[in-house]
């Protein structure tokens, strides 16, 4: 099985030299990377080309945007400029973010679990941050959730769900399509990889809303919102978040804000919501 992998990289300096590092020393090698030096102002692509003279399947594109730094669309439309460069020679495609260290066998163990079932379409591990010197799970989703920062999709399934959606929300509706169209999610928890920079660490103030906007496009509707909203304000510890979600949903709402989901799909998914829902509190 070949695997190709996209990484979307805005001032990463400190970090992607580990990033690739950890993955020129895969027991199973990538076909491609690309790495996408999305408007880096320090030495970003410096760090990678060095990387690409000594490792020819390492290339670096570079991409202009704005500089500020929204979940969801900006990293996403980087990927899709790197994933342009690529042919389709590939059976299953990595979108990486530039801040992780991945264990050497990450990559051969997400192969065979591709390889075992045809009907797995999306495969991962578990993100863990540092804290106290100790490296904990970073844990701000459900377990059978494959984290935004490392998505690996079988080549079927990913052309499916149509590419990646450029908005916040993205790598849940990936997994939702993919249920809707029969594919398997699949996470393991022996790999382990460390993040070296937690989540949302360099949002600005304008996210905030964009957590219930994400919900809305999501279909999932005003009772599914609040009981995900509250319990992600929960997890993150920052219960006052629950009302910017629920202000970015009605803003979302009252603006007519495009779905990225068919109203076929957006059905599907509040009733496996709510499904998922019932069966934690029975």
């Amino acid at each position: 099985m070949n695997y190709y992998i996209v990484i979307p990289a805005h001032n990463e300096e400190a970090f992607i030299a580990l990033t690739l590092e950890s993955l020129i020393s895969q027991t199973v090698l990538p076909k491609k990377v690309v790495v996408v030096n999305d408007n880096s102002t320090d030495k970003t692509a410096e760090i990678v080309t060095a990387f690409a003279k000594e490792n020819p399947f390492i290339t670096l594109v570079n991409k202009t945007s704005s500089a500020i730094h929204l979940p969801g669309s900006k990293v996403i439309q980087a990927f899709h400029k790197g994933f342009e460069t690529l042919d389709e020679d590939y059976d299953v495609i990595v979108k990486l973010d530039a801040d992780l260290i991945l264990p050497n066998n990450y990559f051969e163990t997400i192969l065979n679990i591709f390889e075992k079932d045809a009907t797995i379409g999306m495969a991962g591990g578990f993100a863990y941050i540092e804290k106290n010197g100790k490296w904990i799970l970073e844990n701000l989703t459900d377990k059978d959730h494959i984290r935004g920062a490392f998505k690996a999709y079988r080549k079927a399934c990913f052309q499916q769900i149509g590419n990646l959606k450029p908005a916040m929300g993205w790598d849940t509706v990936d997994e939702l399509l993919s249920k809707f169209y029969g594919w398997k999610v699949v996470t393991d928890a022996s790999l382990i990889v460390k993040h070296l920079k937690p989540t949302g660490a360099n949002y600005n103030k304008t996210a905030r809303y964009k957590q219930g906007e994400a919900f809305y496009t999501l279909g999932y509707g005003f009772l599914i919102t609040s009981i995900a909203s509250a319990k992600l304000a929960m997890m993150k510890k920052k219960p006052l978040l629950f009302l910017d979600y629920i202000k970015g949903f009605w803003k979302a709402k009252a603006a007519k804000t495009p779905l990225l989901v068919t109203e076929e799909q957006a059905k599907f998914i509040r009733k496996y919501r709510l499904k998922k829902m019932k069966e934690k509190i029975l």
